[in-house]
């Protein structure tokens, strides 16, 4: 599917649950290597609760906490892709302790410049639409919108 002019997204790329299953792989491994030891799991409900459950699963945390207006020390913050950095910035000024503050996400937006505080298992190659295995219906749906409001039917002469 390629997006209508004017939109952010040019193209759409499909990951399968064998990629995610690598990229979480991938994280973990990375988020090891910063040496921190995480006890608990925050995340946003939209997009960050499947990739949580799996970097949990990889820690053996029992603690995943969703929508948090505070996010407390020794916290892993997952979420699915980092795309434009709003919810990033959202969520770096919710945290206590700056220093150990980890935002683990699948896949980040290829750009100039990440915070310090991202890791990510795979970079997007443009501005594609990045649809996960647990959104293929969603994406479905929502492209069904888009050719129902855009590609009306057009009377035929007969």
């Amino acid at each position: 599917m390629v997006a209508r002019s004017g939109s952010q997204w040019i193209g759409s790329s499909s990951l399968s649950w064998s990629d995610i299953e690598q990229d979480v792989k991938t994280l973990a491994r990375k988020v090891r290597d910063t040496g921190i030891v995480f006890d608990k799991i925050v995340t946003v409900s939209r997009g960050g609760l499947i990739p949580a459950r799996l970097l949990a699963d990889q820690f053996n945390i029992k603690i995943i906490l969703v929508d948090k207006y505070r996010i407390p020390k020794k916290t892993l913050f997952v979420d699915d892709i980092y795309d434009s950095g709003k919810t990033f910035r959202k969520i770096v000024s919710q945290v206590k302790s700056s220093n150990t503050f980890v935002y683990a996400t699948l896949v980040a937006r290829k750009k100039a410049r990440y915070p310090k505080q991202l890791i990510y298992s795979r970079k997007t190659k443009g501005r594609e639409y990045i649809v996960f295995p647990w959104e293929k219906n969603e994406q479905q749906k929502s492209h069904s919108m888009y050719v129902k409001k855009n590609h009306h039917d057009k009377p035929r002469n007969n």
